[in-house]
């Protein structure tokens, strides 16, 4: 639980319908079972101990009272169980029944939740059997004492910062106002949902759109357990599809039919982060609420739940193409408009042979396409100086000549020189001044130009450099429009890779991918035997950690020493974690340094969810101090 993990839940036993005795026995093993895995909330479903299916012995006495008997074993067997269990189960109170969720802890009932929509449409008929809960809660008696029992219950854990639980059964999640939303509002991080839910085809697909859209919705964790095997099959089937989500994302799913347990590790600290910056989040509702306390020991959570090394890049290969082709088409849009508004037909952009130059070339190609404009007024200038290698110089030549633009040599060896002697600059002293004067050069070189020709400078820098302020203030950083500026390393050469498989155009395709086989370099220093001698992963570090970093510190909220956490387990077998900390370390001070330098970013299109423009989504002072995230890094070591 330490970082905000909660193992969870969602168990459906083999019962028998109308035998408590049998049915609470398969709870109590199920909550061995589960309790053993490390869970700490632990959700069966609606009915259980008595079954969803019994019909009219619904209204016999015996089976309600044998229900509670069952309810007190199950409570029983909770004791010196360090977890909240939700169970399901018929209860009369004053002269009316109803389908209750009953919350156990520590050998005690904290409290009964009646649902509140009872369907009787279709093949439901509940409205035959129960009432309708009320939302204020009551005093119920129960065993001489007295229970909380209302809809408006919540749970909150005190000693485990931000984990509270709210609870609807079934239909309630199925209605246009479900009671989650105003538990949600009220504080629930984790909304459990007992269920018995019915097979019908296609509505599995419905079933995990429901819990998927509540949860994004909602921005909790949501347990969904519904019954299976043992249910009545007289006209209906139950197939015990069970389902855990967190903020719109399934982590765990149950095969149906197969009476399967699954656990998830709900992030409460994630969630949240998500309502800290969502300032439109938590508008309290009218009604009144009860909260119950209780405690659960605090440990480390033995994750299960797996953590992509390349959160920014969609796994599966399909949904990847997807991502890229609308990214494309985001940026080719952006740069669209912007010729548009400025009514400028040519634009001006630096190649180097290297993949975000390259990106944004295609970028700017296809917005010239979509403008009908030709594609000669796209100004390709490369400008060889001291680090320049064969391979890129030629690669850059052939994505211009293959693309049909126009190409532009202008050699800035001898501009640099004479720069370099009128401040006094040893040509053999390689220092920052030396490299940052070869990209000052460049960007005057192609800011006049563009005055020349009336034309646009595209930028090429990508949001990884700008997040590690890998870019020279005033040179490749400034541009008129930067069409990578949301684009992360990682996915550039995604983005590269799914043009060249998709161009239809073998030597376009063919000199793509020699850019895709390129070291990533600025070429800034003189190359080795015409090799690159310049490699901006040995200097800074690899790119696809940072990227891992960038996003769980910045669209996360997470502390350093959690990132670290999950770093390690994304990248396990990869870095080990001696690499990973020296690296976080440079993220940390490189991002907080840095900040000046996306104080005065050109504009460039947002193109997912995280994005370090200084008028949109990161309002950060360039003198912010990093002390306390190197200092919690400082504990790791």
């Amino acid at each position: 639980m330490r970082q905000g993990f909660i193992k969870v839940a969602a168990v459906t036993p083999k019962i028998k319908v109308a035998d408590p005795v049998y049915n609470a026995e398969q709870v109590c093993k199920g909550l061995e079972e589960a309790c053993a895995r490390g869970a700490k909330i632990i959700v069966f479903p609606e009915l259980c101990l008595t079954g969803y299916t019994c019909g009219d012995l619904f209204l016999q006495g015996l089976l309600l009272k044998e229900a509670l008997a069952a309810l007190r074993r199950v409570a029983e067997a909770t004791a010196g169980r360090d977890a909240l269990v939700l169970v399901g189960l018929p209860v009369e109170r004053d002269g009316r029944l109803y389908n209750v969720a009953a919350v156990l802890h520590s050998g005690e009932i904290l409290g009964m939740v009646p649902k509140t929509n009872i369907p009787s449409y279709a093949e439901f008929y509940e409205g035959r059997h129960f009432a309708g809960g009320n939302r204020r809660a009551v005093p119920f008696c129960l065993d001489g004492g007295q229970i909380p029992f209302g809809a408006n219950l919540l749970f909150e854990c005190v000693n485990v910062p931000g984990l509270t639980v709210g609870c609807e059964i079934c239909e309630d999640l199925w209605v246009a106002n479900p009671p989650g939303t105003d538990h949600a509002l009220m504080g629930a991080t984790v909304i459990a949902n007992l269920s018995a839910s019915d097979e019908t085809v296609g509505k599995e697909e419905y079933r995990e759109l429901l819990v998927k859209s509540a949860s994004a919705r909602l921005l909790c964790g949501y347990v969904y357990t519904s019954a299976g095997e043992g249910e009545s099959t007289q006209d209906l089937v139950f197939g015990g599809h069970n389902l855990i989500a967190e903020n719109g994302t399934i982590i765990a799913q149950s095969k149906r039919f197969q009476g399967e347990t699954i656990y998830g590790e709900i992030d409460v600290q994630r969630i949240n982060g998500e309502r800290r910056r969502m300032g439109t989040f938590g508008k309290e509702p009218d009604l009144p609420y009860e909260v119950v306390p209780f405690r659960l020991t605090v440990e480390e959570t033995c994750l299960d739940r797996t953590f992509g090394c390349t959160p920014f890049v969609p796994s599966d290969e399909e949904k990847r193409n997807h991502r890229c082709e609308e990214i494309l088409s985001i940026q080719s849009y952006g740069l669209k408009k912007r010729c548009e508004h400025t009514g400028l037909q040519k634009a001006v952009i630096g190649i180097s042979g290297g993949l975000d130059s390259t990106l944004a070339l295609l970028v700017t190609v296809r917005a010239f396409d979509m403008l009908g404009l030709d594609r000669k007024g796209i100004l390709a200038v490369t400008m060889p100086c001291f680090g320049t290698t064969d391979r890129t110089y030629d690669n850059a030549c052939r994505l211009a000549k293959t693309l049909k633009v126009t190409l532009m040599e202008v050699d800035i060896r001898e501009s640099v020189l004479r720069h370099f002697e009128d401040i006094g600059q040893d040509v053999d002293n390689h220092d920052i001044a030396y490299e940052n004067g070869q990209a000052r050069e460049r960007t005057q070189v192609l800011m006049d130009i563009a005055n020349q020709q009336n034309g646009l400078v595209i930028g090429t820098g990508d949001m990884s450099e700008l997040a590690l302020g890998w870019a020279t203030y005033n040179g490749d950083h400034m541009s008129m429009y930067g069409v990578n500026a949301g684009v992360p390393k990682t996915l550039v050469r995604h983005l590269v890779r799914y043009y060249a498989d998709t161009c239809q155009n073998a030597e376009l395709s063919e000199a793509l991918g020699d850019v895709l086989d390129t070291p990533v370099s600025p070429e800034l220093l003189p190359p080795v035997d015409g090799v690159i001698s310049q490699r901006t992963e040995e200097l800074v570090g690899p790119y696809e950690l940072h990227d891992f970093f960038l996003y769980y510190m910045l669209r996360c909220s997470f502390e350093p020493a959690k990132v670290y956490r999950l770093a390690v387990r994304a990248f396990e077998g990869l870095y080990d974690r001696a690499v990973i900390l020296k690296w976080l370390k440079t993220f940390y001070r490189r991002f907080f340094s840095q900040q000046f330098k996306r104080s005065c970013l050109p504009d460039g299109p947002k193109v997912g969810s995280v994005a370090l423009s200084p008028r949109g989504d990161l309002r950060m002072p360039s003198d912010a101090c990093a002390r306390i995230w190197l200092e919690q890094l400082e504990e790791l070591a």
